[in-house]
């Protein structure tokens, strides 16, 4: 039987190397690989490594090594044909036919690529020449540069009917191959084959060895149909099963850059411009469950990165959906959402590197997804809705066919619906819970780490004194040294932090940033229980009186609010930990925009200090269960990046003084 390299490479692309090799082998991580001992000799000290990215396996104690296919040869005693079948099946992949056709069909292949090859080059020469004129501007426009043009082997296809299917007929193509290739539209109601792709801007498609496969093409007339034309399902393309910039994206992803999933060609070309040399994007569908493998072979948890809008956010959603299943353990996804309105493109133009990387500090892991998707705009006032709600989660997490994670994931649940629903909870300062939302009315979600933020239910002023479990306030448990002395895990126990304060002093002068903020301000993982708790009181005040005309009439009547119900304590406390008034923007009678961008360099901080004390925790967990070289070079690291944040802080000093605004 002969199988063809694409076939090959399918099962490889299907089956990562730790999968085959895990069933024979007990595998533990080890930095980016995987290890375990020899299946080929006895030994106690593990020799044998896996690399998912490299696609092959090293047992140093035998000197073998090998992809897949060898790995089952060599260990169940097969040949090459039994060993192809055998992966072939757990890809669940059909076997190709055996026919006397079968090398000629290798060879049409070969000769499609050259002749996507030829037509890719006419393209680019194309943009090149006084025809590309327009198309050139169109990219200027879009900040594309001509060295990114030539890094993504962009082209222009021109406007005339027949000027790709004359230029390849005068290098010898014929037009069956043209047609084949997926380069001309044909058919029985055709009487001549005329080119596909007319006066748009040309995206080459390649599959994962760079071999171009497709096009997507760009129209740049507005009253086309499609704005955006991807080739049909040929030999060589299958849309489902490929990912735009997936080839160089793999080489970035296995020198340790971060993988990030937009939704188009030219987000795809910002994110990279912008410094994300891993990001890619499916070819104008949604996400497939094999782009999900492929994505996983590059990294453990890509982030997938969606626009801002509704249709992002339905996208995001049935992402989720579509990963739920397939989850293992160490493979999962985290999401990230434009600001409404903006895409990648657009943010990497107007905040570059800097605000991507805000953005993506906040994205939110897979089970945040799926309970925001289970829980958005319920009322759980009665047993009922709440037995219903507990029965819907237990729907969701069956449909998970890890054993492991989905235990991992009812747990979750199961502690998310404690906190939601806990008497106890009232007093710890979220909202949500028992009473479906303040007032008795449908809960509205804040999709934070814990889903409701504190995950409990608002009681304005209770003074109650519960335990650190029961409050759910603690995120750390101290590993070390470092991580008990941070600022955020002694705010926990001692005086509010700085930021903390800067946060809520920001809230109580400029209640008015609730009205466009307050998801954001919901989900924010706040340290120490009396920010907590000011937190939900000044959202209940907002919940009561809603926005104001006047801005000053707004935070008075706020603030007297606070006070009336108990508050004063909580904001004695804000006034306490702010011993200057060096930050312009959190303060009374700030300019607006001075407020905003107050406003957005402190949360950006916060996250990242809750980010890096979680990584914090994650690598000092990784030495103490394996002290190799590269866990203590990750807790390095983490410890530089920590240092190099508190640092940071000083940007947000002084905000305003040079346009005339700062008081002492």
């Amino acid at each position: 039987m002969r199988f063809t390299p694409q076939f090959l490479d399918e099962i490889r692309a299907r089956l990562p190397v730790s999968d085959v090799v895990g069933k024979r082998v007990k595998l533990t991580k080890a930095g980016r690989e995987w290890k375990g001992l020899s299946p080929f000799n006895k030994e106690k000290t593990a020799s044998f490594f896996v690399n998912d990215e490299k696609e092959s396996w090293f047992d140093f104690s035998s000197g073998k090594n090998g992809d897949i296919i060898k790995f089952v040869m060599e260990t169940e005693g097969v040949g090459f044909p039994e060993a192809v079948e055998r992966l072939a099946g757990m890809a669940g992949l059909a076997l190709p036919a055996v026919t006397p056709d079968a090398a000629r069909h290798e060879q049409r292949r070969r000769t499609l690529y050259d002749v996507m090859e030829l037509a890719s080059k006419f393209f680019a020469e194309t943009l090149a020449s006084r025809v590309g004129a327009k198309a050139r501007g169109y990219l200027a426009d879009r900040s594309i540069s001509p060295a990114t043009q030539l890094q993504f082997r962009m082209g222009y296809a021109p406007g005339e009917r027949f000027a790709l299917k004359e230029h390849l007929g005068s290098q010898g193509v014929s037009v069956d191959d043209m047609v084949e290739a997926g380069l001309l539209i044909a058919g029985d109601d055709i009487p001549v084959p005329y080119d596909r792709f007319r006066d748009r801007v040309m995206f080459p498609i390649t599959d994962p060895r760079g071999r171009i496969i497709a096009f997507g093409g760009r129209a740049l007339e507005k009253d086309v149909p499609a704005k955006y034309l991807n080739s049909p399902e040929t030999p060589l393309f299958h849309k489902g099963d490929n990912l735009y910039n997936q080839a160089m994206a793999r080489q970035a992803a296995h020198d340790g850059a971060q993988i990030v999933v937009a939704e188009g060609y030219v987000d795809v070309i910002a994110l990279v411009g912008a410094g994300f040399a891993a990001a890619v994007a499916p070819l104008g569908t949604a996400l497939t469950e094999n782009q999900l493998a492929l994505l996983w072979k590059m990294a453990d948890e890509p982030l997938l990165c969606f626009d801002g809008d509704g249709a992002g956010q339905r996208a995001a959603l049935r992402a989720a959906d579509l990963a739920l299943p397939h989850l293992k353990p160490g493979k999962s996804l985290r999401f990230a959402m434009m600001p409404e309105g903006q895409d990648p493109d657009d943010l990497a133009r107007t905040g570059g590197r800097a605000a991507l990387d805000e953005v993506f500090a906040g994205a939110r892991p897979l089970a945040d997804m799926v309970w925001t998707r289970a829980t958005e705009g319920g009322a759980f006032a009665t047993p009922e809705r709440r037995a219903a709600l507990e029965a819907k989660l237990n729907d969701l997490t069956n449909g998970i066919r890890d054993e492991t994670v989905r235990r991992y994931y009812r747990q979750d649940f199961s502690e998310r619906l404690r906190r939601m629903f806990a008497p106890e909870a009232v007093a710890s300062g979220g909202y949500g819970g028992a009473r479906g939302g303040f007032r008795g009315e449908s809960v509205r979600r804040f999709p934070g780490r814990g889903g409701f933020g504190a995950g409990s239910a608002a009681r304005p002023g209770s003074r109650t004194n519960l335990s650190t479990a029961a409050l759910g306030w603690g995120p750390y448990q101290a590993a070390s040294p470092q991580l008990a002395n941070s600022p955020l895990i002694r705010g926990q126990r001692s005086a509010l932090s700085r930021r903390e304060a800067l946060i809520l002093q920001s809230l109580l002068n400029h209640p008015w940033l609730l009205h466009d903020h307050l998801e954001e301000i919901g989900s924010l993982e706040l340290a120490h229980p009396e920010a907590i708790k000011l937190r939900a009181g000044i959202i209940a005040a907002f919940a009561t009186y809603g926005v104001a005309e006047d801005p000053e009439a707004e935070r008075a009547r706020i603030v007297a609010w606070l006070q009336k119900n108990n508050y004063s304590e909580q904001i004695q406390r804000v006034e306490s930990a702010l011993t200057t008034r060096d930050v312009w923007g959190a303060q009374a009678g700030a300019a607006r925009e001075d407020v905003l961008s107050t406003w957005q360099q402190l949360i950006a901080l916060h996250r990242q200090s809750h980010a890096l004390l979680r990584e914090l925790k994650d690598a000092e967990q990784a030495v103490g269960h394996d002290n190799t070289e590269a866990n203590n070079a990750w807790l390095r690291d983490v410890k530089a990046r920590l240092a190099a944040a508190d640092g940071i802080e000083a940007l947000i000093e002084g905000f305003g003084e040079s346009s005339g605004r700062f008081r002492a």
